[in-house]
């Protein structure tokens, strides 16, 4: 059986994924060098940056910086956001699937990070100067262990989700992250019609 790692979350357990899912997650910027995570069977976290098979993801990452380098905040869960685009407000459409937790919680939240409408039961509009990825962290805690969540920032054909497991997301990775492949499908299949 192949290896596999859990992330710890603000004292949730996340897994389990296996090593492709995990460097996804580092291209993703999804998984930093200070996030906790532990191999299948282990019950003591360590930081990511120390496991020894995404030390040198994090090595390589610091190696690629030229130049002095200013400190990265640190991240936030919950509250406000530091106003993070410099090219201006990215536009999020963001859906749950709320099934252990009151989705009010959840709207507080979005309300806190920009101008925001809601338009179904459980979608949203955003327009928000912080990133996708804040954006992410911060709903994320106001999320139970049956709950999902889906992102996308339109304005910069980026998307994050939470919690549908590991074949969805999977799948949601492969399809988002290669359209022209998808696309030229589409289009061999209308031809044929």
């Amino acid at each position: 059986m192949s290896e596999s790692w859990t992330i710890s979350v603000g004292g949730r357990t996340y897994g389990p994924y296996t090593v492709e899912q995990m460097r996804a997650f580092h291209a993703e910027k999804r998984l930093a060098a200070h996030s906790l995570v532990a191999r299948a069977g282990e019950e003591q976290f360590r930081l990511a940056s120390e496991d020894p098979e995404f030390a040198a993801l994090f090595q390589q990452a610091e190696e690629s910086v030229s130049g002095p380098r200013e400190p990265e905040a640190p991240a936030r869960f919950g509250g406000r956001p530091q106003l993070e685009s410099p090219d201006g407000p990215s536009h999020f459409v963001i859906i749950a699937d709320m099934k252990s937790r009151s989705i009010a919680g959840l709207e507080d939240e979005i309300v806190l990070l920009g101008k925001a409408h809601r338009f179904g039961p459980q979608a949203w509009v955003l327009s928000s100067e912080a990133s996708l990825n804040t954006v992410r962290m911060a709903l994320v805690q106001k999320l139970g262990k049956l709950d999902t969540l889906f992102i996308v920032d339109a304005a910069r054909d980026r998307a994050a989700w939470f919690n549908f497991g590991p074949e969805t997301d999977t799948r949601i990775r492969r399809i988002w992250s290669r359209p022209s492949e998808y696309a030229g499908t589409e289009k061999r299949s209308e031809t044929r019609a």
